[in-house]
């Protein structure tokens, strides 16, 4: 661990972004040509003082969720995420876990998509990060490891992942989880311990999905329609739209109005609800 190393890296990557490519109002009289730290320490989750803290290379060291969600807070490249982990002593987290590396254009294109939900997965449906409506629609994130990071993983396994959706589209929801879980796996290739790890607890815990594996569907999920149940404003019918990385492992969702349903309202609803309705089981 080099803090004083560290503190300087931020400060040079902190100072060559400029607002408006992270979705923040320039505003008036900046002091300076990048970011300011409070700017950095709002976009990471952190406090003004921790990262303050950080830049003059003191305090303590940053745990690996900070130095994932500096990372992305800063719009750093895969060389350079990987050279901050390396500054602040952890190790490198796996490609397809939560802290996975975000492509600084993905992120950039979810900063841009402020009125509608959206977030980045990979393809094994973990989610990566949200926008504030993706999380009033969907709930946050669970601060999960592997496997019960994965969503396929919480929909086999745990019950209650499953209120998201009425019971009686669960069927269709496990054929294409499933389907497009089978693509995942053979684009990975069978030296991928992820995936081989994900199938093996899947089929010991699911005979659900055990016997959907045993039919071979395969189909990747690029997009479908939904019917989400939301706790304050009922069932929302959304189109689920899919842009995909290069390689294919990570995948920006965003959701729009069905066409002839209430949706269009109710999303308008959820834009001024926020988060302050969700429920404790939600959270």
């Amino acid at each position: 661990m080099n803090l004083a190393e560290l503190g300087a890296f931020l400060k040079s990557r902190r100072d060559r972004i400029r607002p408006s490519d992270v979705g923040l109002p320039a505003g008036p009289r900046r002091r300076v040509p990048g970011l300011r730290r409070d700017e950095v320490a709002q976009l990471a989750g952190a406090s003004v003082d921790y990262y303050i803290e950080l830049e003059r290379g003191r305090g303590a060291q940053p745990s690996e969720q900070m130095v994932a969600a500096l990372a992305r807070a800063l719009r750093l490249t895969l060389d350079e995420r990987n050279h901050l982990y390396h500054l602040a002593g952890r190790p490198l987290p796996p490609s397809g876990g939560p802290a996975a590396h975000i492509h600084p254009g993905m992120l950039d294109l979810l900063d841009r998509l402020t009125t509608t939900p959206a977030q980045v997965i990979t393809d094994l449906h973990v989610t990566l990060v949200q926008n504030r409506l993706a999380v009033a629609l969907l709930g946050p994130a669970p601060a999960a490891s592997a496997p019960d990071a994965s969503f396929v993983h919480r929909w086999f396994t745990a019950p209650s992942a499953r209120a998201i959706y009425p019971p009686e589209d669960h069927p269709h929801h496990s054929r294409t989880f499933v389907a497009d879980l089978r693509a995942a796996v053979a684009r990975r290739g069978p030296r991928d311990a992820e995936t081989a790890t994900l199938v093996t607890e899947l089929h010991r815990r699911s005979a659900e999905f055990a016997a959907l594996w045993d039919r071979h569907d395969v189909a990747v999920r690029r997009s479908d329609r939904k019917r989400i149940v939301h706790p304050t404003l009922g069932t929302i019918d959304v189109n689920c739209l899919n842009l995909f990385s290069e390689d294919g492992r990570q995948r920006l969702l965003w959701f729009t109005p069905a066409v002839g349903t209430d949706s269009v309202e109710q999303l308008d609803l959820l834009s001024v609800l926020g988060t302050q309705d969700l429920t404790p089981e939600r959270r």
